[in-house]
């Protein structure tokens, strides 16, 4: 939109880059340009605003395939208008020199313009097909075929608007039709979905069967291995027995051997105690021998009285004395 600025007599319109002035004044043109500025007089002044950059008009295009079923085509068509001056002489882009604004809204009228050109473009590109060729055509070849019949048509060319570019969306049936079409592909989806289940339940018992032979493979190593451990721990018990018992036998022996050794010296030791006391003795008597009875008897005495008890006091009686020397006597007489 220009920017217009207001004085007493004349006024001045500044505009964007994007749009293409067109000004007369008294029927003659003063200026034509996109990005322009100037001084003119509203009271002689007629001025025009077309936009010269890439616009985008939305379209929505019905058609009737061969076998009588209807298409909706929603689509999106890029145009520009090319020749500016040829556009404000053919549709009204005429502005308000007070404020800047379209009085009329020519975009609408360029928009149905569009919109008729590529209906009339889309019924010819899809005419004689079938429902199904048509819903499997490529939207890409779609798209180039409109803009190539757009490109040559009349009433766009004779507003100066030059199409850039179409793009199409998805083409879709009515709705009983699509659902239709769409049951055996469902279907299809189905039976792999249901095909995928029962593989998936399949593999999944294959896996617990495998799961269940593998642990059954364990517990059979397992108890093969606790058997072999029973029985290693009975060898080496067996062996622990024997072992100890063959200890214990050779310690037997030897403190038999030892015992038979001591009481074997013991009586040696015995033997020659006793042959020592018995020679002593023997000694003794030998010595003895050819000694007087009462000498043997004093002896005798002496060896009693070293192994009577302490004798703390002697009672001497007369007549004990007189015994005493009586015998004395009589022995040295």
């Amino acid at each position: 939109m220009a920017t217009i600025t207001k004085l007493p007599v004349v006024r001045h319109l500044s505009a964007g880059a994007t749009s293409h002035v067109h000004h007369l004044s008294a029927g003659q043109v003063r200026h034509s340009s996109p990005g322009a500025s100037f001084w003119f007089r509203p009271l002689t002044a007629a001025i025009s605003e077309v936009p010269v950059d890439d616009r985008q008009q939305e379209v929505l295009v019905r058609v009737r395939t061969a076998d009588l079923q209807e298409i909706t085509a929603p689509g999106t068509v890029t145009f520009r208008f090319a020749r500016p001056e040829q556009a404000a002489t053919r549709i009204d882009f005429a502005i308000d020199l007070a404020t800047g604004t379209w009085l009329e809204r020519p975009l609408e009228k360029a928009g149905a313009t569009i919109h008729g050109a590529t209906s009339a473009a889309v019924t010819s590109t899809l005419a004689g097909l079938a429902l199904v060729d048509v819903l499997t055509t490529d939207l890409a070849d779609l798209g180039r075929a409109v803009a190539t019949h757009l490109s040559t048509d009349e009433r766009l060319l004779s507003i100066g608007i030059d199409v850039v570019g179409v793009r199409f969306g998805v083409l879709r049936p009515e709705g009983d039709v699509e659902r239709a079409l769409q049951t055996p592909a469902r279907e299809v989806i189905q039976q792999q979905a249901d095909r995928a289940t029962y593989e998936r339940r399949a593999l999944a018992v294959e896996r617990e069967a495998a799961i269940g032979e593998n642990e059954l493979a364990n517990q059979i190593e397992l108890a093969r291995r606790q058997e072999q451990l029973i029985a290693q721990k009975g060898a080496n018990a067996e062996r622990t027995a024997t072992d100890a018992a063959a200890a214990d036998a050779i310690a037997a022996d030897a403190e038999a051997a030892r015992t038979t050794a001591i009481a074997t010296a013991r009586a040696a030791a015995e033997r020659a105690m006793g042959q020592a006391t018995a020679d002593t003795e023997k000694a003794r008597l030998d010595a003895y021998d050819g000694t007087s009875r009462d000498l043997l008897l004093a002896l005798a005495l002496r060896e009693l009285a070293g192994n009577l008890p302490a004798i703390e006091q002697v009672v001497v009686t007369p007549d004990l004395v007189s015994g005493l020397v009586s015998r004395l006597t009589a022995t040295q007489k």
